[in-house]
């Protein structure tokens, strides 16, 4: 099973080698945007996600009702 797995356990040596190599892609000034846009992205996400579980908790108590 274990080879279904693409890149193993990450650890905190290959999180430094991925910042080195954001460092080095991106420069020090893009990085904190690049950190702000994928914020933005995973709290957009987020929303989407909470305003889905809404319509169908909604769905559900509605078709409850009609019962």
């Amino acid at each position: 099973m274990s080879h279904f797995l693409l890149f193993g356990s990450i650890g905190a040596p290959e999180v430094i080698i991925i910042a080195f190599m954001l460092l080095l892609l991106f420069g020090g000034k893009k990085i904190p945007e690049l950190m702000k846009g994928i914020g933005k992205g995973v709290k957009s996400f987020k929303d989407g996600m909470k305003g889905i579980e809404e319509d169908i908790k909604e769905t559900n108590k509605e078709e409850e009702e009609k019962k």
